[in-house]
């Protein structure tokens, strides 16, 4: 399975980033390319301690979905809602200037993939999670929207 921590995916995710430019439309949703790469940069930063998060998991997301999440070889659906504080319309950062977003993006990934794993890392639907899963959910997420973008 694809993994942030695994070097090939990593800089596969990487390659895919950098043809993202502020005008990409997305095919669907509301997000901008703009706002997406913030979400990402946000999402990063809640699970690594740097943005406050709610801890909003049940039972069902927790075990149910977080196996579907991170095991089945399947796209994730369309549509998910997050939590508000990585939501660009709900409290998560407001898009500035592209280029600089996209340095604090690269920068919240590879700091991601160099602390993988502190005990204290907790996803704000999935709870806690391993190494290999917190790998897998950084490739998942970023591809997730990536894909949204056509990339």
């Amino acid at each position: 399975m694809k993994s942030v921590r695994h070097a090939a995916d990593l800089a596969e995710i990487e390659r895919r980033l950098a043809t993202l430019t502020p005008d990409t439309r997305p095919g669907w949703g509301r997000m901008s390319a703009s706002g997406m790469v913030c979400h990402l940069t946000d999402a990063f930063d809640a699970v690594l301690g740097h943005r406050p998060s709610s801890y909003r998991s049940t039972r069902m997301e927790r075990t149910v979905v977080r196996l579907l999440a991170l095991s089945l070889p399947v796209p994730w659906p369309k549509g998910i809602p997050t939590v508000a504080e990585v939501d660009q319309e709900r409290g998560g950062t407001a898009p500035g200037e592209f280029n600089a977003d996209m340095d604090r993006l690269r920068a919240a990934l590879h700091d991601f993939v160099t602390r993988l794993p502190r005990e204290s890392f907790s996803h704000p639907i999935f709870g806690p999670l391993s190494k290999a899963e917190w790998g897998r959910w950084g490739y998942r997420h970023v591809d997730h929207h990536l894909r949204q973008f056509g990339l």
